[in-house]
């Protein structure tokens, strides 16, 4: 299948011959006229062989589909096709019939050269014998001899994607009926391919979406920064087949460097610093990727190290108008270069990653912030509080010794004395009660807000959000009703607050693990005061009820425990609707 290998690139290209006719040196002549339609079971093999390439979707498969049934249908010894970029050089060929072993001594495919560079565009090249043509140079080392051969073009739109090879026709030369068949297939291979090619850039977008959305959870999950971004490195070099990608962020003195990086030789980028005038600092700049068919072969390179890589893309790492780095993505030396539509995903991620990037480092100035301000408010709480209780104790023990010293009678100082200890236990209880805030953070928070946060954390377990009833005396709280909240919250001292935020933790949490369900309702219902009061959580499910055999149970065994400390009751049962679990929880307010 490599005829014409030695002729020299740019060798002129004589018309085909008409098959049936001897060759002469210097005669002109043309490629003979389709015969008439196909019938009756040629039709029929041509219209199987159609539908067996449409079929697949992956273009490897596409491809070698198309050799097997082109060499099945002409009854072909030799079948391949030759993929052809831009400059006719091959970027894949796919044969059939050629033993690996000889396949694999050949030096390389062919290039559209000799005699195959004669095959047209439109219709086919049939020949009786393609060593009688006048374009025939010889067979390459190892190359099996070759007779009888039939060439199509197969087109993807108006561009010649690739080209069909078949020879060795079994029982004498191909003829028309073949050349036919040929033609037609090789239409419905170029509709193959570009299907294919729509599912696979569909593919490839569908791998950035949720590459990006990945990277967007690890960040606002609180990820560590470094790891984040070796992920984003890592992610972006797998999605786009590539096989380097580097991070250049800006750095001391407002310089570009090179982060981090992942992949073929990234210790040599790690560290390089980008030149302004160069593509990083122009696609950080002006917020438009670039495209970069062979940095070795490109005379713009200024940085030594990039010169040991062939295709390139950069992409602004860009987030309203702000660049906060730039993706670069790196293929070794003779790979396919990228694309557009492989440079529009990156894009998108990119743009995706520097948003998620700009929201945690917001988050990140967020806890910043809510860290000075503790700090100013247990300051504050320790001054107005503890430490001006303290300084009134010492000037009571003051008086004490001075009176002391004058020789007062001992039992006038016992009232200063007690008053004194009695502050001192004061302050004490007051700076434990700082510290068990430090130490539990939600001490303060209201418990409406502590519920609606965890259905909100459920979410992520559940896949959907379960809903969230709060009554107070058989009346539901109305969104930003703060009277009633805070009602609530009166209701209920600090140790009962904490176990309803945990019992109904724990019955999303066994939702999410065991439920399978489609909804989730929580109910929180707080009436009355005292010992006629109650505090009532029930947490119901959709999903496929009790399992038969429960294997553990340290989950519910907290939740009954939880119960009987507050004199209270625990249950866990089938659903009135007789279809999930249902969860109930019920104690006294205090």
């Amino acid at each position: 299948m490599s005829a014409g290998y030695v002729e020299p690139p740019g060798a002129a290209r004589p018309p085909a011959q008409p098959t049936g006719a001897p060759f002469r040196a210097g005669e002109l002549v043309e490629v003979s006229p389709l015969p008439s339609p196909l019938t009756g079971d040629a039709l029929t093999d041509l219209l199987n062989a159609i539908l067996a390439v449409a079929g697949q979707l992956e273009l490897p498969a596409v491809l070698d589909r198309f050799v097997q049934v082109s060499a099945e249908l002409t009854h072909a010894r030799y079948g391949a096709i030759n993929v052809l970029d831009e400059g006719g050089r091959s970027t894949t060929f796919v044969y059939t019939g050629v033993p690996t072993a000889v396949a694999r001594m050949l030096d390389h495919p062919p290039h559209a050269q000799g005699v195959l560079g004669q095959i047209p565009v439109e219709g086919a090249l049939r020949l009786d014998d393609l060593t009688q043509h006048p374009a025939f140079r010889g067979w390459p080392a190892h190359h099996p001899p070759m007779g009888s051969f039939l060439g199509a073009s197969v087109k993807v739109g108006e561009q010649v994607y690739g080209q069909l090879y078949l020879s060795e026709k079994d029982g004498g030369p191909f003829d028309a009926r073949d050349e036919e068949m040929v033609v037609a297939l090789a239409a419905a291979a170029g509709v193959a391919v570009a299907n294919a090619r729509l599912y696979a850039d569909a593919e490839r977008r569908e791998h950035w979406l949720r590459a990006g959305q990945d990277i967007t959870t690890m960040l606002l999950e609180g990820v560590d920064e470094e790891d984040a971004l070796a992920h984003i490195a890592r992610t972006a070099r797998q999605v786009a087949n590539a096989d380097t990608a580097a991070l250049a962020l800006p750095g001391l003195g407002g310089e570009l460097f090179v982060e981090l990086a992942d992949g073929y030789r990234a210790d040599e980028l790690t560290g390089l610093v980008m030149p302004r005038d160069g593509r990083a600092w122009t696609a950080l700049e002006e917020g438009l990727g670039l495209l970069v068919p062979s940095l070795s072969a490109s005379r713009t390179v200024k940085v030594e190290q990039m010169r040991a890589f062939g295709p390139a893309m950069y992409a602004p790492l860009q987030s309203s108008g702000r660049g906060v780095g730039v993706l670069v993505l790196l293929r070794k030396i003779g790979s396919t270069p990228f694309d557009e539509s492989d440079l529009a995903t990156a894009e998108s991620f990119a743009s995706q990653a520097a948003l998620a990037y700009v929201l945690a480092e917001a988050r990140h100035a967020q806890d910043v912030a809510a860290l000075l301000d503790e700090r100013e408010r247990i300051a504050r709480d320790l001054h107005d509080l503890a430490i001006q209780q303290l300084f009134a104790t010492g000037m009571q023990l003051e008086t004490v010794r001075r009176r002391a010293a004058r020789g007062v009678d001992a039992t006038e100082l016992t009232d200063i004395v007690e008053e004194a200890l009695d502050n001192v236990d004061s302050s004490v209880r007051q700076i434990r009660q700082i510290v068990h805030a430090l130490r539990d953070p939600d001490a303060a928070t209201a418990l409406v807000e502590r519920l609606r946060r965890e259905a909100s954390l459920a979410r992520t377990g559940l896949g959907f959000a379960p809903s969230l009833v709060l009554t107070l005396d058989g009346t539901p709280l109305a969104p930003g009703d703060g009277e009633a909240e805070d009602l609530l919250d009166e209701r209920l001292d600090a140790d009962l607050t904490d176990d309803v935020v945990a019992v109904v933790r724990e019955g999303l949490a066994n939702a999410a693990r065991h439920a399978h369900a489609s909804s989730v309702a929580v109910r929180v219902a707080v009436r009355g005061r005292g010992p006629t009061g109650s505090v009532a959580i029930e947490v119901e499910d959709d999903g496929a009820g009790l399992p038969a055999v429960r294997d553990r149970s340290s989950g519910t065994g907290n939740l009954a425990s939880r119960a009987r400390r507050h004199g209270g009751t625990f249950t866990l049962g089938t659903a009135p609707s007789g279809r999930g679990a249902l969860l109930t929880w019920q104690a006294p307010p205090g």
